[in-house]
C-alpha cells in the first residue's frame, strides 16, 4: 500500500509550479487529489491549466479532480471545502498553496496591494483550515500544510548582503511571516485532535513558470536553486506523519529525515537532499 492510500486530498494554487508537483506526488503515493486555481484554462502567458495537470495526474494512474475558484472572493471560497468533497469525499489533507506577490518597494505598495496579498496569503488559508477542522475532527485526524517562503525571514546586518534582504519582497515577506506565526498557534490548538499543522517552505529558488524574476539570480548562482521535487518530497513527509508545528525548510527536513527524492509520479529515485536543479528547464 502507497502512503497515502485511501486519504483526499486539496491542493491550492496547483495548476502549475509547487502545487502541481506537490498533487503529483501525492497522487503517486494513493492520495486521491483535488487540484483547485481560479480557472481551468491558460491563465495569461503561464504555462500549465488545471485540465492539463489533472491528465498528466491520471496519465501516471493516480485519480484527481479539478476545482476552479477565485481565492480572492469571499464568497466563492467559502464554499471550496465543500466543493472539493463532492468529488472524492472528505479531505482529509489541506495543502494550502496558492499565493499573490507584488514586487514593490515598501514605501510604494498601495492599500489595495497590500490588502490584496495578505487576503491571499494569510486569509485564504485560516479560512480554508477553518472549513477543513471540523470534519477532520470527526474523522479523528487530518493534515494541513501551508506553502511558505524563506522571504518571511528577517535579514541580517548589513542588509545589502542578505538573500532575503531585498526590499521588493518584504511586503510579501510579512504576509509569510505572519502565515508562520498563525500556523504554530493553529497547530497545538488541534494536535490534540490528531490533526497536524505544519509550514513549508522552498530553501531555495524553485524555478517554476511563475519565478521568471528569479531565473537569471539561480543561473548566476546555482547552489541557490533546487528542483521541484524537492518541495514535493519535503511536503509528503509532513503531510503523513505526525510532526505539530514545525516550519521547515526543503533540502533540511529531506536532509533530516534521511529522504530520497523521487520523481514525482514516484517511478524513479532523482536524488538526496544534494540532487542540484536542472536551470535550463521550469515545469
Amino acid at each position: 500500500m502507497n502512503t497515502l492510500t485511501g486519504r483526499t486530498a486539496l491542493v491550492t494554487g496547483a495548476s502549475r509550479g509547487i502545487g502541481l508537483a506537490i498533487a503529483r506526488r501525492f497522487a503517486a503515493e494513493g492520495a486521491s487529489v483535488v487540484l483547485c486555481a481560479s480557472r481551468l484554462g491558460a491563465h495569461g502567458n503561464l504555462q500549465g491549466t488545471l485540465e492539463d495537470a489533472v491528465a498528466a495526474i491520471q496519465r501516471q494512474g493516480g485519480e484527481a479532480s479539478a476545482v476552479a475558484c477565485d481565492l480572492s472572493d469571499p464568497e466563492s471560497r467559502a464554499h471550496l471545502l465543500a466543493r472539493a468533497g463532492e468529488c472524492f469525499g472528505a479531505i482529509d489533507i489541506l495543502v494550502n498553496n496558492a499565493a499573490a506577490s507584488k514586487m514593490l518597494l515598501p514605501s510604494a505598495v498601495t492599500t489595495a496591494q497590500r490588502n490584496f496579498m495578505f487576503d491571499l496569503n494569510l486569509n485564504v488559508p485560516i479560512e480554508l483550515a477553518q472549513q477543513a477542522i471540523p470534519g477532520m475532527r470527526e474523522r479523528d485526524g487530518g493534515w494541513i500544510l501551508n506553502i511558505s517562503s524563506r522571504t518571511c525571514e528577517q535579514p541580517a546586518v548589513p542588509y545589502r548582503d542578505s538573500p532575503t534582504a531585498a526590499h521588493v519582497i518584504a511586503a510579501y515577506g510579512a504576509t509569510k511571516a505572519a502565515l508562520n506565526r498563525y500556523s504554530t498557534g493553529l497547530a497545538h490548538e488541534v494536535a490534540g485532535y490528531g490533526i497536524y499543522v505544519n509550514t513549508l517552505a522552498p530553501e531555495n529558488i524553485v524555478l517554476t513558470s511563475g519565478a521568471e524574476y528569479v531565473r537569471d539570480i539561480a543561473r548566476r548562482n546555482p547552489d541557490m536553486a533546487e528542483p521541484v521535487e524537492m518541495m514535493a518530497e519535503a511536503a509528503l513527509a509532513l503531510c503523513h506523519g505526525s510532526f505539530v508545528g514545525q516550519v521547515c525548510y526543503s533540502r533540511q527536513l529531506v536532509h533530516s529525515l534521511g529522504l530520497q527524492v523521487k520523481s514525482l509520479d514516484g517511478a524513479a529515485v532523482l536524488g538526496d537532499a544534494f540532487l542540484p536543479a536542472d536551470l535550463d528547464t521550469s515545469d
